[in-house]
Order: structure tokens, then sequence, then C-alpha cells
């Protein structure tokens, strides 16, 4: 398939703020990219026309009772059946922020047993408590088959930002930590821009996630959930310090997770 041939698909809701950012991304690689509103979605749109599926950050619903939870139940009650042929066909979805606690929700995440019909894992509220937007530094485990970082050199060192109050990755088990690093669906951890894991310290580690985590992928690498912003990290000029440069680069780290979810697309359909 062509790069043009590629079809994405936004999900939109009340609450929603990154669409139009995760959008103009996606149209800078040049494939063709729509925002849908879920009633527009359920009602007038078959979601098996997209090869990508992507719920971007926000607070979508006001992130009333849980963080992305009212939404991810919606979901699953609209369009669950094409929610699941999307992901037995090896179609990718990517969530950003709101959206990677949406997938946890959904059961989508980790999915070490397929879809679950409960939330296997948690995003709960950061600690130390408090709403955080900061740059933060990330390694990539590159351990696995992950549609959306397949581009990243393992070890790679990346740079995006955070922007949550509920970002703190958790598992039900901590023995469930095991298997996600046997499988290789821990993706990306936090660290220094030394390279150096957080260990859980404050800022580096900004919410207090579990082993660092900051983005997972299910055991197929087709659905990928993290919590930094790639579209707020996709040209030179969004970098905080890029004056300091003399004058940015063409584009920041952001850009290979969007690149990646595309290539892989174009190179299997």
């Amino acid at each position: 398939m062509k790069i043009n041939e590629v079809r994405v698909c936004i999900i939109r809701v009340g609450g929603t703020n990154c669409d139009a950012e995760t959008r103009r991304a996606f149209k800078d690689l040049g494939v063709k990219t729509s925002i849908h509103h879920l009633n527009e979605l359920s009602s007038k749109r078959n979601l098996l026309d997209y090869h990508i599926l992507v719920f971007p950050g926000g607070f979508s619903y006001g992130d009333y009772i849980r963080a992305g939870a009212i939404l991810a139940k919606t979901i699953l009650s609209r369009i669950g059946g094409e929610i699941r042929s999307f992901v037995d066909e090896g179609r990718p979805i990517l969530g950003i922020c709101n959206g990677f606690q949406i997938l946890v929700e959904a059961g989508l995440l980790p999915g070490l047993n397929g879809i679950s019909d409960y939330p296997e894992a948690a995003l709960a509220t950061n600690i130390p408590i408090g709403y955080r937007c900061m740059w933060v530094y990330l390694k990539h485990e590159g351990k696995s088959n992950c549609a959306s970082t397949w581009l990243i050199p393992e070890k790679r060192i990346l740079r995006m930002p955070v922007a949550h109050a509920e970002g703190r990755f958790l598992l039900s088990d901590e023995k469930v930590l095991d298997r996600l690093l046997d499988n290789g669906q821990v993706i990306l951890r936090y660290c220094n821009e030394r390279g150096e894991y957080a260990e859980g310290r404050f800022p580096e580690n900004p919410n207090g996630s579990l082993y660092d985590i900051a983005g997972i992928c299910n055991p197929d690498g087709t659905v990928f959930g993290l919590m930094p912003h790639p579209e707020r990290a996709y040209y030179g000029w969004q970098l905080p310090d890029w004056t300091r440069m003399g004058r940015p680069p063409k584009y920041g780290d952001g850009k290979l997770i969007f690149e990646s979810v595309v290539k892989y697309v174009a190179k299997k359909f």
C-alpha cells in the first residue's frame, strides 16, 4: 500500500483537545486523516474503512469517575464489535495520554488475554499529586514488534511533554509485570537526559509509574498507549529550548511515533 492510501480515524468527544494537533502530524506524513465524533462514527461510518485508529489526548467527558472510563465503556457499547475486528485484523490502535487511559479502561491494554472484560491495569492519580505539564525523557526499550515504535533504535532516548493528572501506571498484580517484560510489551520508560532510568524518582518520573512505565503495547504490538504527547513534539519548533540551538530542527522525536505506525501499515496492507 502507498502511504497516501493509508487512512487514519481520530475519535473525539466532549473534552477531547488534542485531535487537531494529532491530525496535523499525520497529514504532514501524507496520509488521509479524518476526525470523527463518536456519534458520527457509530451511526454513519464504518470503522473498518480505516487502517489506523487514534484516541487522542484531552479529558473525555470531563474524566468523571476515572480518566477515560466513560468513553471506554461508551465505545465498547457502541462500536465494540468493530473494535474487536480492528484488533483481530492487526490494524494499529494508538492511544495518547487520555487515549492510553481509554485503552486501559476498555481492556485493550495490556491485552494479555485478548480484550479483557475488566481493566487489568490502571492509570492512577499522580504521585506527587497534581496536574503535571512538563517535558520528560524516555528510553525506548526496543524489544518488541510494536507497530508504533519499530523505526526507533533500541535504547534511543526521546524527549516529549506530558500533561496529565492521572498517569501513574499500576497493575492489579505486580507479578503481571514479569509477563509484560517477557512479552516485550513495555515500550517506553521514564529516564533522565543521560538515559538512566528514573527508578521512581520525581521529576524524571513525573507520576510515580510502576517500573517507570510511560508506554506499553499489547502482545501483538498493534495496540499502543503512551502518556507523553508525540503530537506536541512533532516539529522542532515545538521544543521548549530550540532558541538555544540558533534555529529549530525540522522535526522533534514525536515524529518517530507517527512515522512508525504509518510505515507499518503501508508495509503490511
